[in-house]
């Protein structure tokens, strides 16, 4: 059924609660339901073990939990999920989990090590798009009924080789890691597709809250359960519309058909300013904005150059302007949030330094170069803004302008000269972005690694591959911080790449709402904590 604006509060509640698919928006939202606003045609399959767009995952934030959990009020900070205690032994390669007693899956199943052992395993054996994430740890689907077992309450994994724990522990925090009901699942396995067919449109976790209805581009309801081990969630519904418009999110905000308003542009931020009944919360994403000099060309392998360029960027000016609220200044590749993650920011636009650093290169000016970009207004924004600055030293960039698998077609086949890009951590571990910023194992063009960004831009980071490799493998945390704090500085200050940006988010709400968690850089959206 698809519902239309203008159904009454009555009406939509009893929909609510029938478990159809949401279209519909009210006049009024219901006290007992949080009504969101979002764009999320992203999800490809809210499956836990197949989930990697932002939208699905932010779903089974709420009606799944992991082992392992990040604490929304101590960035960095683990705490315990469904594990309550954690070790690793002496040999550096075996982990074991003591799960909690007493906590029950939405179907009335009690969670046991099984359970646990099972969702890991089946994530490996499926091997869906973010399997990666775990079978890293050299888990294959041969061998992970042997690396992933259970005895009692204990879960215990083996990796491969010996890495620092955090690394292993960070990445059981990521939304692959969601332990499921394995009866319950298995029950609706068609063909030994493990359950995939029926978890694409059902839950089966621990979370809470539990999917009544969804429609994939449409919308979806979560309703509330009893006794979830962290305490019931505040509000007995969610109910999620798929409405990528910001500025037909920012209308129904203002007449109170929505909570939450969650891609807003800085005009419709700007356009709700003075609004009493309306508040912008802010916060911060995992994605960077880049530029990729690729060091075939041999003037962008020039120092003086690549040092010239990081002091010819407007990165003020562009963010008190065409990113305004979307984008903060940041010039490390680990987002804000992440072990390690640097608040420095050296550069800024200085041009007579920055034509002093082109003269002292030896080249002949004004130099030539392309400058490959997407067609999005964004990023065109972002383009014009650098080339007519690096004008001004004496750099005329040359767009060429595509749409987005052209443009990462030539990026990936090293065919650029200067792209813009961004990037987004796979998972909430530093090694996510320094594995692809700082290593590059084999810089031919045989290889064809594009999984690495510096073979992207064929740039060989020399030390820094085994710096990284090394990082990942330290075992106190503390000195492993460190370690990504210099190899950060090291790529910020003289590499191909010249760091920009990080995401910001901007959610409009109404004054009475409370206990949003947007999710920051190393986590996703948490509905449970909403009050209104």
């Amino acid at each position: 059924m698809k519902l239309t604006h203008g159904f009454g509060r009555a009406t939509a509640v009893a929909i609510l609660m029938a478990g159809t698919a949401p279209v519909a928006l009210f006049a009024e939202t219901p006290a007992d339901t949080l009504v969101v606003a979002d764009a999320i045609d992203d999800i490809v399959s809210i499956d836990p073990g197949e989930a990697f767009e932002f939208s699905g995952v932010d779903l089974n934030n709420n009606t799944y939990d992991t082992l392992i959990e990040t604490d929304s009020a101590k960035p960095g900070e683990l705490v315990p999920g469904l594990a309550e205690s954690w070790a690793v032994a002496e040999d550096g390669m075996t982990y074991t989990f003591k799960m909690k007693a007493g906590i029950t899956f939405s179907s009335g199943n009690p969670v046991t090590a099984e359970d646990a052992a099972y969702s890991l395993r089946r994530v490996v054996k499926m091997n869906k798009t973010p399997a990666f994430i775990l079978t890293q740890f050299g888990l294959t689907a041969e061998n992970v009924d042997q690396m992933v077992s259970f005895e009692g309450d204990t879960v215990t994994l083996k990796t491969d080789k010996v890495y620092a724990p955090s690394f292993v522990y960070n990445c059981l925090t990521a939304g692959v890691a969601n332990i499921v009901d394995m009866k319950t699942v298995m029950e609706h396995e068609v063909e030994g597709d493990m359950g995939n067919a029926w978890l694409k449109e059902n839950s089966a976790g621990t979370g809470a809250y539990v999917l009544k209805s969804y429609k994939p581009n449409e919308g979806y309801v979560l309703e509330a359960r009893a006794g979830h081990w962290r305490g019931d969630a505040k509000l007995k519904n969610v109910f999620m519309q798929h409405i990528p418009e910001g500025a037909t999110q920012r209308l129904l905000l203002e007449k109170g058909d929505i909570d939450i308003a969650r891609e807003l542009t800085p005009t419709d931020v700007d356009g709700l300013a003075g609004n009493a009944d309306v508040k912008i919360q802010n916060d911060v994403g995992g994605q960077v904005y880049y530029l990729a000099l690729n060091q075939k060309k041999a003037e962008l392998a020039n120092p003086k150059v690549q040092e010239a360029m990081r002091w010819a960027i407007d990165y003020t000016g562009m963010t008190e302007t065409i990113l305004k609220g979307q984008w903060v200044v940041h010039q490390n590749f680990l987002p804000k949030g992440f072990l390690g993650a640097l608040d420095e920011n050296p550069y800024s636009l200085d041009v007579e330094k920055a034509k002093a650093l082109m003269a002292e290169s030896g080249l002949t000016l004004p130099l030539e170069v392309g400058f490959t970009v997407r067609n999005n207004q964004e990023r065109m924004d972002i383009a014009q803004s650098v080339q007519n600055t690096f004008a001004q030293i004496g750099i005329n960039l040359v767009l060429d302008v595509g749409d987005g698998a052209q443009v990462l077609e030539k990026y990936r086949g090293r065919q650029h000269d200067i792209t813009v890009q961004t990037w987004g951590p796979d998972y909430p571990d530093p090694h996510t972005n320094a594995s692809t910023f700082a290593m590059n194992p084999d810089n031919s063009d045989e290889v064809k690694a594009t999984g690495y960004l510096a073979w992207r831009t064929a740039w060989d980071p020399g030390e820094l591959n085994a710096e990284t490799a090394a990082a990942v493998e330290e075992m106190d945390t503390a000195k492993r911080e460190a370690m990504y704090a210099d190899i950060q500085r090291k790529v910020r200050d003289s590499s191909a790449f010249i760091l920009m940006f990080q995401q910001a988010r901007q959610d409009g709400m109404h004054a009475n709402v409370t206990g949003f968690y947007a999710g920051g850089a190393t986590d996703s959206a948490a509905y449970w904590t909403v009050t209104k």
